[in-house]
């Protein structure tokens, strides 16, 4: 029999502004709902490692996350996980947040085209969390922090000489690291790729630089017995309660989810 699903949900963007990997507030807020009222819970990082190591945990456990550190995160996402005492992991570009005093009322925040236009021109702090917005989160309990990289490069798209290559990321991690450790107090195991790429030689220098839980793109559940430096995520599209319950259902079962998720990955190939 398959074993107790834990599914990794992956976000983006909270934000009023439709656009590519964005979740609509009223949306989230009402999948976010959706966990309270029925029964789930939104595990801590650290909750999440022991219960990997564990090979074992409760039914309707699910781990929340979110990539590259918005300010939308902060403005959208992180009210409505206070409203429902819910708990997030936000996986940051360390050397995209900024400094200065967090943000108060619902500033404006970009969508993911001009976010990433933003980041191209230097303007980090029009579309990025403020180091200040990451402490207030932590404090209320609403989202623990990760590393997304240091520069969010793709470096293998960058530098074509593999000794090379290896040099400038394990650089680029060793930063994200130390920018976090120094920030947060404690050096974190979490990494999450860029863009979800991989290889082997990524992975043995992402485990030298420290970082043992390594969470991809890939589509599926958690389950015992899995792969940390390998974690499936299940992407979180912009739909209402209905919608996600019908999945939350689904991916929570054992034989439901090995099913659903097999059907899916077999349309793929």
């Amino acid at each position: 029999m398959p074993g107790q699903p834990l599914p990794v949900l992956m976000y983006h963007h909270v934000s009023p502004k439709p656009g590519l990997v964005t979740c609509s507030p009223e949306n989230f807020r009402a999948q976010m709902c959706w966990l309270a009222e029925n029964g789930w819970k939104t595990l801590s990082t650290a909750e999440f490692s022991a219960a990997l190591t564990a090979g074992s945990w409760p039914k309707k456990s699910v781990l929340v996350t979110f990539d590259d550190g918005y300010l939308d995160n902060w403005v959208h996402a992180h009210p409505v996980l206070a409203e429902f005492g819910l708990r997030a992991t936000i996986f940051l570009i360390t050397g995209w947040v900024g400094d200065g005093p967090a943000r108060s009322g619902t500033p404006e925040v970009p969508t993911h085209k001009q976010a990433m236009a933003a980041a191209a021109e230097g303007k980090l702090d029009d579309a990025f969390m403020r180091w200040s917005e990451v402490e207030a989160m932590r404090a209320a309990g609403t989202a623990d922090f990760h590393s997304h990289t240091h520069t969010h490069t793709r470096w293998d798209r960058r530098i074509a000489d593999q000794a090379t290559r290896d040099a400038a990321l394990a650089e680029d991690l060793a930063a994200s690291r130390a920018t976090l450790a120094a920030r947060l107090g404690e050096a974190t195991p979490h990494l999450c790729w860029p863009q979800g790429y991989y290889d082997a030689a990524y992975q043995r220098i992402a485990r030298a630089a420290g970082f043992s839980h390594l969470y991809t793109t890939e589509h599926g559940v958690v389950r015992a017995g899995v792969d940390p430096a390998r974690l499936p995520r299940l992407v979180a599209k912009d739909r209402g309660a209905s919608w996600f319950g019908r999945r939350m259902s689904i991916y929570g079962r054992p034989w439901l989810s090995a099913l659903y998720l097999g059907l899916k990955s077999g349309k793929r190939h």
